[in-house]
């Protein structure tokens, strides 16, 4: 009777301890980049954000170029994203979003107005996000490099500012790139922010960068039209906007939320 007594004890205090042990969660952390072409791997900061992670972190890049907050939804690409979120792989998944570029486009199909369309929109990525069981991140855009008489140009300032009122109105992780990225371009100046574009940089803008203000490319090769004035991109990154821009927002994510220290290189 008293071994049965003890064995009984036994059982009682050894079961919670025993509930208690859970199996270790071997499937990797995932991070997922939604957004337009300042994000992608091509022409964005896509490579340089990757790199700054450790090797069991699986990165994905799904920005796309000319996307809105409208039409990556409107094309299914969005959908796309949900599934992956469902589909069990990763332990915790974050999804960084960042739009605002393409949505002040004259094109109907990515035009959204700043306030009836962009911010709901930018909620309802959250608001999925959330649904889906992951971590939603908002990242305001990438600044363009645009100055005059020496001051770099505020242009994409009022989809900062509705992208950085969803985060707060919806308690949602805020990375401010734009912010940051206007103040250390406008450091830097016209001349040097020249080296982090992602295509050669036209004679008449190198000669005029010094002025500290930047002006529209003059190409003088035929293929491009000789002697027209075109449109330089003072928007898009080659590899070192990718890796100064990349870390930027690495840098602006763990020190918004201290817990993806771990994820780190």
């Amino acid at each position: 009777m008293l071994r049965r007594t003890l064995i009984a004890v036994a059982l009682l205090f050894s079961t919670p301890a025993m509930a208690a042990e859970k199996p270790i969660d071997t499937r990797p952390v995932r991070v997922i980049l939604v957004g337009d072409s300042t994000m992608t791997d091509k022409s964005g900061y896509g490579k340089g954000f990757c790199a700054q992670f450790k090797p069991d972190v699986v990165c994905v890049n799904a920005a796309r170029g000319g996307r809105s907050s409208k039409s990556y939804r409107v094309e299914g690409l969005w959908d796309k994203i949900i599934a992956q979120l469902n589909d069990g792989t990763a332990s915790k998944t974050y999804v960084l979003i960042q739009f605002g570029h393409n949505d002040g486009s004259s094109r109907p199909e990515r035009h959204t107005d700043l306030e009836t369309e962009f911010g709901p929109n930018m909620r309802g990525y959250v608001l999925d996000v959330k649904k889906a069981g992951a971590v939603p991140v908002l990242v305001t855009p990438l600044t363009q490099r645009h100055f005059k008489n020496g001051q770099l140009q505020n242009d994409l300032l009022r989809w900062a500012q509705v992208t950085r009122l969803i985060a707060r109105t919806t308690d949602t992780t805020l990375i401010d790139l734009y912010a940051e990225g206007q103040a250390k371009v406008q450091a830097m100046g016209a001349v040097e922010s020249l080296s982090l574009a992602g295509q050669p940089v036209p004679q008449n803008v190198l000669d005029a960068a010094p002025s500290g203000t930047t002006v529209p490319a003059k190409f003088t090769d035929a293929s491009q039209g000789q002697g027209s004035a075109q449109a330089f991109d003072y928007t898009h990154l080659g590899p070192k906007g990718s890796d100064y821009f990349g870390q930027m927002v690495v840098d602006l994510w763990v020190k918004a939320d201290p817990k993806v220290t771990a994820l780190v290189k």
